[in-house]
């Protein structure tokens, strides 16, 4: 004997609604994805960039002035 198992029909109405809800929506996007314009990174990170790139400079440029350029 053999068991098959039938949709209800308010299991594929719910189904369908839901579909053809989900109809209208398709090919638009939502305004809270948007995002604002801004930084990629952090203010902490930049800052750091900033420190390491501007102090390696400073300190390249104090370590060939005080060898009088023979570095």
């Amino acid at each position: 004997m053999a068991l098959y198992k039938t949709t209800s029909k308010r299991l594929a109405e719910r189904k369908v609604a839901r579909f053809e809800k989900n109809i209208t929506k398709r090919g638009s996007l939502e305004s809270s994805t948007k995002k604002g314009y801004g930084y990629p990174v952090g203010p902490v990170l930049l800052g750091l960039f900033v420190f390491v790139v501007v102090g390696s400079s400073l300190f390249q440029i104090i370590r060939t002035a005080t060898s009088k350029g023979m570095a």
